[in-house]
């Protein structure tokens, strides 16, 4: 077993940062922790390229890695749950690296006390899940801690997804005069599991836009759009995407605020509860970068799929500033869309 004890943190870790950890924040103090203290640790290529997966070549065919782990609460919720969550957050990750998702592991960590009903809806939800994503769960393992430990039940998932030969997709592949494309409308599985949280009913019920994203990037890929970037929306949101991604391409994004598709239903809640939804984070929903060249037609690939029906065209890239992610407001104005310093809502995923 590796021994952690001489890991070094080059720069000090604040208090705040460590409670952050705990609750699973995605903000701007989460990835200063993930960078000092595990990026510090572990460096290699791989892990560099930050994306969400890591892209590998055992033996000369490609593949994608990930690992995800889930602690929504509650473990049920409008439009999903933590069974169908678990597997399509994998499956969208391997998917974001251009890869066809093909195995699955699950961990899962059970409170003493978890009625077996709970556990076996949740098992039976991911099942169902994977079948819908063309995916084999194929191994797995289960802890059990003591009552109180472990708040019901967490689920950690790996998966493996193969590349074609050609595919080369990831932030650092992206270039000036790119277009940017949002696969749908935004915040709804944040605003989801709020409305269960707070108890909130509204006219029209949030559900959850969890869903596997597979269909639609192999859809682009299998038609010879030139993919450059992908991007699933989690923590974070519309707006820690973009941030992540001009971080890594050393570019400018500029983004319409006019051309994001938020619901009412979504665009009331969080009105009422303080929450921006550029921040709010989604399950279903992803970002392309392709050439402008190739917008008109990668948009008419997306619209073939259910998932992607309305995806539309939000913005660019430019040389500009390194890093830099602008909102053009619908009067006209712009304003930095930076990350937030911690997460709007923890637990969510």
């Amino acid at each position: 077993m590796p021994d952690f004890s001489q890991l070094h943190c080059p720069a000090p870790i604040s208090q705040h940062s460590q409670v952050l950890m705990a609750h699973g924040g995605g903000g701007r103090l989460m990835q200063q922790l993930i960078d000092r203290v595990f990026v510090a640790a572990f460096a290699n290529p791989a892990l560099e390229e930050r994306h969400d997966g890591a892209v590998l070549d055992p033996g000369g065919r490609r593949i994608a890695f990930t690992t995800d782990s889930y602690v929504v609460r509650p473990l049920f919720f409008p439009g999903g749950d933590m069974g169908s969550l678990a597997v399509n957050g994998t499956v969208n990750d391997l998917a974001m690296c251009g890869a066809r998702p093909r195995w699955l592991s699950a961990g899962f960590i059970l409170e003493e006390g978890l009625p077996l009903d709970t556990l076996g809806r949740v098992v039976a939800s991911m099942q169902r899940a994977a079948a819908a994503a063309g995916v084999a769960l194929v191994t797995g393992d289960t802890k059990v801690v003591d009552r109180g430990k472990g708040d019901g039940l967490y689920v950690n998932t790996a998966g493996i997804g193969v590349l074609e030969p050609a595919t080369l997709i990831g932030p650092r592949q992206v270039r000036a005069g790119d277009v940017l494309l949002l696969s749908g409308d935004l915040g709804r599985h944040g605003m989801a599991i709020m409305s269960v949280r707070e108890g909130l009913t509204f006219e029209s019920p949030i559900e959850s836009d969890c869903a596997p994203l597979a269909a639609p990037v192999l859809g682009l890929i299998e038609e010879g759009v030139e993919v450059h970037c992908l991007r699933d929306l989690t923590r974070g949101g519309l707006a820690a995407g973009l941030n992540e991604i001009a971080a890594a391409a050393n570019l400018e994004i500029e983004v319409d605020e006019a051309a994001i598709p938020v619901s009412e239903p979504v665009r009331g809640a969080c009105e009422i509860l303080g929450f921006d939804p550029l921040y709010v984070a989604n399950e279903g929903r992803f970002i392309a970068l392709v050439p402008e060249s190739d917008a008109e037609r990668a948009l008419a690939v997306l619209r073939r799929h259910p998932v992607s029906l309305n995806s539309l065209r939000i913005g660019r890239v430019r040389a500009g500033t390194a890093g830099l992610v602008l909102l053009r407001s619908r009067i006209g104005a712009q304003r930095i869309l930076d990350l937030l310093s911690g997460e709007q809502l923890p637990r969510i995923c």
